[in-house]
């Protein structure tokens, strides 16, 4: 069975899915690692959602400095939703981090699967939710807890995902400089000693 129909399965608690017809309205692209699927300030057409490997959400500020918002790995989506809902121009680059392997899903093709198929609209909405929750947390946590711990439950939640993702490119999604992490991570190897 296709991850995404498993996926859609797990969210909503439908068993009885088309899955068939429902792919039908996907195409599958693969991305070399470094490869941008979404260009910043250039019309958002596609929403991906991850079979295989890693993409990252992003914008590059005043000072030229890249600031990551989002990771999506396997059965995760991503991409402008405000830009991809209305056809504008994405805020947005989004990057592979790895060899990818994505569905892609235009947005009139994206209108008619949740037109066609009530059990997608619920799992749209489900999504939505833990994202926007998530979103909610991360904010909460860069906020209030110290950098220190915040990198320690980050590791301690998601220690593959560390594992995966350039030390540059993890510090901007923490918050951090590259040159704090780096040193953070001495700490905790000499504090294994």
């Amino acid at each position: 069975m296709h991850p995404l129909i498993q996926h859609i399965q797990k969210i909503t608690s439908h068993h009885e899915i088309e899955g068939d017809a429902i792919l039908s309205f996907f195409e599958t692209k693969t991305f070399k690692k470094k490869d941008i699927l979404q260009q910043e300030d250039k019309r958002c057409s596609l929403y991906f959602f991850v079979v295989k490997g890693c993409l990252r959400l992003y914008f590059t500020d005043y000072n030229g400095v890249e600031q990551t918002l989002q990771f999506a790995l396997e059965n995760w989506w991503m991409t402008d939703l405000n830009a991809f809902r209305t056809g504008q121009r994405s805020a947005y680059t989004i990057q592979a981090l790895e060899a990818t392997e994505v569905l892609t899903i235009t947005a009139p093709n994206y209108e008619l699967l949740l037109a066609k198929f009530p059990v997608i609209e619920n799992y749209f909405r489900l999504v939505y939710e833990r994202a926007y929750a998530a979103s909610l947390l991360r904010i909460r946590m860069i906020s209030r807890m110290p950098k220190d711990e915040f990198y320690e439950l980050f590791q301690s939640k998601y220690p593959e995902f560390i594992q995966r993702i350039p030390q540059k490119v993890l510090a901007s999604f923490l918050g951090f400089t590259p040159e704090y992490l780096s040193e953070l991570r001495k700490k905790k190897v000499k504090a294994k000693k």
